[in-house]
Protein backbone atom coordinates (compact mmCIF):
# COMPACT_ATOMS: atom_id res chain seq x y z
CA UNK A 1 0.00 0.00 0.00
CA UNK A 2 2.87 2.35 0.83
CA UNK A 3 4.42 1.76 -2.62
CA UNK A 4 1.06 2.46 -4.29
CA UNK A 5 0.75 5.75 -2.38
CA UNK A 6 4.23 6.78 -3.55
CA UNK A 7 3.53 5.86 -7.19
CA UNK A 8 0.17 7.64 -7.15
CA UNK A 9 1.75 10.73 -5.53
CA UNK A 10 4.52 10.90 -8.14
CA UNK A 11 2.05 10.39 -11.00
CA UNK A 12 -0.35 13.01 -9.66
CA UNK A 13 2.44 15.58 -9.32
CA UNK A 14 3.63 14.92 -12.88
CA UNK A 15 0.15 14.95 -14.43
CA UNK A 16 -1.11 17.98 -12.47
CA UNK A 17 1.98 20.10 -13.16
CA UNK A 18 1.97 19.05 -16.84
CA UNK A 19 -1.62 20.29 -17.00
CA UNK A 20 -0.50 23.61 -15.45
CA UNK A 21 -2.88 23.22 -12.55
CA UNK A 22 -2.25 24.17 -8.92
CA UNK A 23 -3.23 21.98 -5.99
CA UNK A 24 -5.97 24.48 -5.11
CA UNK A 25 -7.40 24.41 -8.65
CA UNK A 26 -7.45 20.60 -8.69
CA UNK A 27 -9.04 20.52 -5.24
CA UNK A 28 -11.76 22.93 -6.38
CA UNK A 29 -12.59 20.79 -9.45
CA UNK A 30 -12.81 17.66 -7.28
CA UNK A 31 -14.73 19.37 -4.43
CA UNK A 32 -11.93 18.56 -2.00
CA UNK A 33 -9.66 20.79 0.06
CA UNK A 34 -6.19 21.67 -1.17
CA UNK A 35 -4.93 20.01 2.03
CA UNK A 36 -6.33 16.68 0.78
CA UNK A 37 -4.53 17.10 -2.57
CA UNK A 38 -1.36 18.02 -0.70
CA UNK A 39 -1.66 14.84 1.40
CA UNK A 40 -2.06 12.76 -1.76
CA UNK A 41 1.04 14.35 -3.29
CA UNK A 42 3.06 13.74 -0.12
CA UNK A 43 1.99 10.07 -0.24
CA UNK A 44 0.33 10.32 3.16
CA UNK A 45 -2.98 9.05 1.81
CA UNK A 46 -4.64 8.01 -1.44
CA UNK A 47 -8.13 8.94 -2.63
CA UNK A 48 -10.79 6.34 -3.34
CA UNK A 49 -11.17 4.88 -6.84
CA UNK A 50 -14.07 7.20 -7.76
CA UNK A 51 -11.90 10.28 -7.18
CA UNK A 52 -9.02 8.68 -9.11
CA UNK A 53 -11.44 8.00 -12.01
CA UNK A 54 -12.64 11.61 -11.83
CA UNK A 55 -9.01 12.82 -11.98
CA UNK A 56 -8.17 10.55 -14.92
CA UNK A 57 -11.14 12.00 -16.85
CA UNK A 58 -10.16 15.53 -15.87
CA UNK A 59 -6.56 15.09 -17.09
CA UNK A 60 -7.47 12.90 -20.07
CA UNK A 61 -5.37 9.93 -18.94
CA UNK A 62 -6.17 6.30 -18.16
CA UNK A 63 -6.66 5.20 -14.54
CA UNK A 64 -3.58 3.01 -15.03
CA UNK A 65 -1.54 6.15 -15.70
CA UNK A 66 -2.44 7.30 -12.20
CA UNK A 67 -1.63 4.02 -10.43
CA UNK A 68 1.22 2.34 -12.32
CA UNK A 69 4.83 3.47 -12.37
CA UNK A 70 5.73 5.04 -15.71
CA UNK A 71 9.46 4.99 -16.52
CA UNK A 72 9.06 7.70 -19.17
CA UNK A 73 8.33 10.16 -16.35
CA UNK A 74 11.36 9.15 -14.27
CA UNK A 75 9.00 8.18 -11.46
CA UNK A 76 11.43 5.97 -9.50
CA UNK A 77 13.50 9.09 -8.81
CA UNK A 78 10.38 11.06 -7.86
CA UNK A 79 9.20 8.20 -5.64
CA UNK A 80 12.63 8.06 -4.01
CA UNK A 81 12.51 11.83 -3.40
CA UNK A 82 9.08 11.52 -1.74
CA UNK A 83 10.30 8.58 0.36
CA UNK A 84 13.39 10.53 1.45
CA UNK A 85 11.25 13.56 2.36
CA UNK A 86 8.89 11.41 4.47
CA UNK A 87 11.90 9.80 6.15
CA UNK A 88 13.48 13.18 6.92
CA UNK A 89 10.19 14.61 8.19
CA UNK A 90 9.57 11.55 10.37
CA UNK A 91 13.03 11.77 11.95
CA UNK A 92 12.55 15.47 12.64
CA UNK A 93 9.14 14.97 14.31
CA UNK A 94 10.51 12.13 16.44
CA UNK A 95 13.52 14.18 17.56
CA UNK A 96 11.38 17.22 18.39
CA UNK A 97 8.92 15.06 20.36
CA UNK A 98 11.66 13.31 22.34
CA UNK A 99 13.39 16.63 23.00
CA UNK A 100 10.05 18.00 24.23
CA UNK A 101 9.72 15.20 26.78
CA UNK A 102 13.30 15.72 27.97
CA UNK A 103 12.68 19.47 28.21
CA UNK A 104 9.55 18.86 30.29
CA UNK A 105 11.57 16.65 32.67
CA UNK A 106 14.28 19.32 32.96
CA UNK A 107 11.64 22.00 33.60
CA UNK A 108 10.01 19.88 36.30
CA UNK A 109 13.41 19.30 37.91
CA UNK A 110 14.24 23.04 37.86
CA UNK A 111 10.85 23.95 39.37
CA UNK A 112 11.39 21.37 42.12
CA UNK A 113 14.90 22.71 42.66
CA UNK A 114 13.53 26.27 43.02
CA UNK A 115 11.11 24.92 45.62
CA UNK A 116 14.11 23.47 47.53
CA UNK A 117 13.10 19.87 46.85
CA UNK A 118 15.11 18.76 43.78
CA UNK A 119 14.58 15.14 42.86
CA UNK A 120 16.77 13.49 40.20
CA UNK A 121 14.22 10.65 39.92
CA UNK A 122 12.07 12.85 37.67
CA UNK A 123 14.44 11.93 34.81
CA UNK A 124 13.93 8.22 35.45
CA UNK A 125 10.16 8.73 35.62
CA UNK A 126 10.28 10.40 32.19
CA UNK A 127 11.93 7.37 30.53
CA UNK A 128 8.75 5.30 29.92
CA UNK A 129 7.02 8.32 28.33
CA UNK A 130 10.10 8.87 26.18
CA UNK A 131 10.18 5.21 25.06
CA UNK A 132 6.42 5.00 24.44
CA UNK A 133 6.49 8.17 22.32
CA UNK A 134 9.44 6.83 20.35
CA UNK A 135 7.64 3.53 19.70
CA UNK A 136 4.40 5.20 18.58
CA UNK A 137 6.07 7.70 16.26
CA UNK A 138 8.42 5.05 14.87
CA UNK A 139 5.34 2.95 14.05
CA UNK A 140 3.66 5.89 12.34
CA UNK A 141 6.63 7.07 10.26
CA UNK A 142 8.80 3.97 9.82
CA UNK A 143 6.29 1.10 10.03
CA UNK A 144 7.66 -0.03 13.38
CA UNK A 145 11.17 -0.76 12.12
CA UNK A 146 13.37 -1.89 15.03
CA UNK A 147 10.49 -1.48 17.49
CA UNK A 148 11.60 -4.71 19.18
CA UNK A 149 14.53 -2.92 20.81
CA UNK A 150 12.45 0.11 21.69
CA UNK A 151 9.82 -2.06 23.40
CA UNK A 152 12.57 -3.89 25.31
CA UNK A 153 13.92 -0.49 26.39
CA UNK A 154 10.40 0.52 27.48
CA UNK A 155 10.14 -2.61 29.65
CA UNK A 156 13.52 -1.84 31.27
CA UNK A 157 12.50 1.77 31.85
CA UNK A 158 9.32 0.63 33.65
CA UNK A 159 11.43 -1.63 35.88
CA UNK A 160 13.80 1.29 36.49
CA UNK A 161 10.86 3.46 37.61
CA UNK A 162 9.69 0.74 40.01
CA UNK A 163 13.23 0.31 41.33
CA UNK A 164 13.71 4.06 41.86
CA UNK A 165 10.32 4.35 43.56
CA UNK A 166 11.34 1.59 46.00
CA UNK A 167 15.02 2.56 46.24
CA UNK A 168 14.96 2.68 50.06
CA UNK A 169 14.36 -1.09 50.06
CA UNK A 170 17.18 -1.74 47.55
CA UNK A 171 15.02 -4.08 45.42
CA UNK A 172 17.78 -5.15 42.98
CA UNK A 173 16.14 -8.58 42.72
CA UNK A 174 13.38 -6.87 40.75
CA UNK A 175 15.55 -6.99 37.64
CA UNK A 176 15.44 -10.81 37.70
CA UNK A 177 11.77 -10.47 36.75
CA UNK A 178 12.75 -8.28 33.80
CA UNK A 179 14.70 -11.10 32.12
CA UNK A 180 11.72 -13.36 31.25
CA UNK A 181 9.63 -10.37 30.21
CA UNK A 182 12.40 -9.20 27.88
CA UNK A 183 12.56 -12.72 26.42
CA UNK A 184 8.80 -12.71 25.85
CA UNK A 185 9.08 -9.38 24.00
CA UNK A 186 12.00 -10.68 21.91
CA UNK A 187 10.22 -13.89 20.88
CA UNK A 188 6.91 -12.09 20.28
CA UNK A 189 8.59 -9.92 17.67
CA UNK A 190 10.31 -12.99 16.16
CA UNK A 191 6.94 -14.74 15.80
CA UNK A 192 5.39 -11.61 14.32
CA UNK A 193 8.22 -11.32 11.76
CA UNK A 194 7.69 -14.95 10.67
CA UNK A 195 3.96 -14.39 10.19
CA UNK A 196 4.62 -11.34 8.00
CA UNK A 197 6.94 -13.27 5.68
Amino acid sequence: MEELKLIFAANLIKIRTAAGMTQAELAEKLNYSDKAVSKWERAESIPDIFVIKQMSELFGVKIDDMLISNEQWDLPQTIEEIRREKHRKGKFIILVSLFGIISAAVLAFVVMWLCNCPDWRIFVYALPALCATWIILNSVFFEGKNNRFKVMLLVLSVFAVIYVAMINFNPWQLFFAAVPIELVVWFSFKISERKNK
